[in-house]
């Protein structure tokens, strides 16, 4: 009993230490979300060009998803037209590039991981190009888009068919500060908690239960701490399987990263384990669900390869330029709260959250909850529903 306390108190140190950065980050993404609409999306995603790629990634970075979300929506894409290949980078940067991950890596283990996660993102995706165009061949892109047009359901269908972005004109600021706009962002925002919070709880249990319970000399052998070449060679080949092994996704595996990074592996390891998010197993089997087995194994030997080498950049990378941060900098919390920045931060975020949860609840957001799950295929208009003319679920 004492050891199980032990693990959730952790746990419940690390979600205090890290809400008001989720609330931040998932703001900013609904602000952006409520204002680009998915259709236009699609139309600037027709080819793999080094532009349109770089646009994808653009556009994944301001469309902040959950990982079964973006990988539902990235098939989504596909389906209505976009390039194979800026719908992988889209999806990419939709869980790997996003503010929220960004501050968390900040808070919990310092800036040089953010600045490692947006430097080895883009490295990913243009290794990803490269070995698209190197090795899939039309044949499998063809059968990938035929079993994609059978809509077989993965995870968080519903959330990716729907498009809640404000539906009418003006500038950017006209749109946002309307009453339309203020319930587009509070739908997309409670939606995104929806999507990532079982992942979060998980790996903030996972993350809590192995700091608890894992000994550090364990770590330390297992990713060779103490040998520095062999440990700078062996975290981003690890990293991926570790992550591809825990089934924690997104924002949830952050936690995770910590516990790692302080148990041994490498700076480059940390990355891959990052990046990794889109090869846990329930994503493995939608990616057969979506595409089918051989896309499915294309996938994970691709991404797998650019997650290794894009880990190996950024290790050498930072290293050679003196970036690695101090393993004592980063913080597993075990203080719980106290009166200190982060609650006073914790509490204004809070209100905030309320009152876009307020909002959601006033303007007919529980019916579009329960579609989250529901058919890619519904196209079912929820601005009636809603009372505030967008939203297609």
């Amino acid at each position: 009993m004492h050891a199980i306390l032990h693990a959730l108190s952790i746990t419940g140190a690390m979600t205090w230490d890290i809400t008001w950065a989720l609330i931040l980050g998932f703001a900013l993404s609904a602000v952006v979300q409520a204002v680009v609409r998915r259709s236009t999306v699609v139309a600037l995603l027709g080819d793999d060009r080094p532009r349109t790629l770089a646009l994808a990634a653009g556009l994944g970075v301001a469309s902040s998803s959950c990982s079964y979300a973006a990988v539902a929506l990235a098939r989504s894409l596909f389906r209505k037209g976009a390039n194979f290949t800026a719908a992988m980078a889209f999806e990419i940067a939709s869980t790997n590039l996003v503010v929220e991950l960004g501050v968390i890596l900040a808070l919990l283990m310092g800036w040089q991981f953010t600045a490692a996660e947006f430097v080895g993102g883009p490295i990913m995706i243009v290794l990803l190009a490269v070995l698209f165009r190197l090795l899939l061949r039309d044949k499998m892109l063809r059968e990938a888009r035929v079993r994609a047009e059978r809509g077989v359901a993965g995870s968080m269908e519903g959330h990716a068919a729907m498009d809640m972005s404000v539906k009418r004109e003006g500038s950017f600021a006209r749109r946002l500060f309307s009453p339309e706009g203020f319930t587009s962002t509070a739908h997309v925002f409670v939606m995104e908690w929806a999507a990532i919070l079982r992942d979060l709880v998980i790996g903030l249990l996972i993350a809590g239960a192995i700091a608890a319970w894992v000994p550090d000399s364990f770590w330390r052998a297992f990713f060779f701490d103490g040998h520095p070449l062999a440990s700078k060679l062996w975290g981003p080949v690890i990293g991926p399987l570790v992550a591809i092994a825990s089934f924690v996704c997104s924002v949830g595996n952050v936690p995770l990263a910590v516990v790692l990074w302080k148990g041994g592996i490498s700076f480059g390891g940390v990355v891959a384990f990052i990046f990794a998010d889109l090869l846990i197993l329930p994503i493995l089997n939608i990616y057969r669900k979506y595409y089918g087995a051989r896309m499915a194994a294309f996938l994970l030997g691709t991404f797998y390869l650019a997650m290794v080498v894009a880990g190996y950049v950024v290790e050498f990378a930072f290293g050679g330029l003196g970036l690695v941060p101090d393993r004592e900098d980063a913080k597993i919390p075990m203080e719980g709260v106290t009166w200190n920045y982060t609650t006073w931060l914790n509490m204004a975020f809070l209100v905030v959250a309320a009152a876009l949860l307020l909002r959601f609840l006033r303007t007919g957001g529980v019916p579009m909850l329960r579609m989250m799950g529901g058919s890619p295929d519904a196209g079912h208009d929820q601005g009636d529903d809603a009372g505030h003319g967008h939203g297609r679920g």
